[in-house]
């Protein structure tokens, strides 16, 4: 679960004399969507694709303002990753040492390919949202209901805060969906979403954003 875990070396960091074309090549060559910036050997941020694409010709110097400062440690753990993803609208972060040196970096298809193999991935059943006021939920509350009409729990976690309203999602087994939502129903719950398994074309994308709201919070 450690970044060092996943840490691929072969996408270079350019020094900040190097040329904004070759930078913009290199990403779309690479299909990133951020190119990483180093100065006197230490990382000192990036920049998009897009961005470089449209700057004129010359080195990165000239760019040095428009620097985006994200990156992660190498013993972080992979899921910090996700909220660096959804903030800077990245599939690439950098990652560096404590010493801030670039080494290497990590992608979104590496985070997706990990948490494939987690139970909230790759278990049938059923992905449900419910929702209560913020002073009147309980976790321990919401495993009885679902455990009491004998069906297992996956993933339990706070998705959103609207005003006074609290939603909490789950991923369960597929066992008596109908007398779940009827037991929730009696103990204050509403049910405002439920995803099943014949809808799996954007199953794990759907997932992946359901830790992207968990780490927001």
């Amino acid at each position: 679960m450690f970044i060092k875990e996943y840490i691929s070396k072969d996408y270079p960091a350019f020094n900040i004399n190097s040329s904004i074309e070759e930078a913009a090549e290199t990403a779309k060559d690479f299909g990133f969507s951020h190119v990483f910036i180093k100065k006197k050997g230490g990382y000192v941020g990036a920049l998009s694709q897009a961005f470089l694409e449209e700057s004129p010709e010359g080195n990165l110097t000239a760019l040095e303002m428009h620097f985006e400062r994200f990156a992660i440690v190498e013993d972080a753990n992979i899921l910090e990753t996700v909220k660096l993803f959804h903030i800077f609208n990245t599939n690439v972060i950098p990652v560096i040492n404590k010493k801030e040196k670039y080494v290497g970096y990590i992608s979104n298809e590496d985070i997706f390919n990990e948490f494939s193999k987690y139970p909230l991935f790759s278990e049938n059943g059923a992905v449900l949202t419910i929702q209560n006021n913020i002073g009147s939920y309980s976790m321990t509350e919401i495993a009885k209901i679902v455990e009491s009409n004998h069906s297992k729990i996956y993933a339990l976690f706070v998705s959103g805060v609207i005003e006074d309203q609290v939603h909490i999602t789950l991923k369960i087994s597929s066992e008596n969906l109908s007398s779940i939502d009827e037991t929730f129903e009696r103990f204050g719950y509403t049910v405002v979403d439920k995803h099943y398994d014949d809808e799996k074309e954007d199953l794990l994308k759907d997932r992946f954003g359901f830790f992207q709201k968990y780490l927001e919070f």
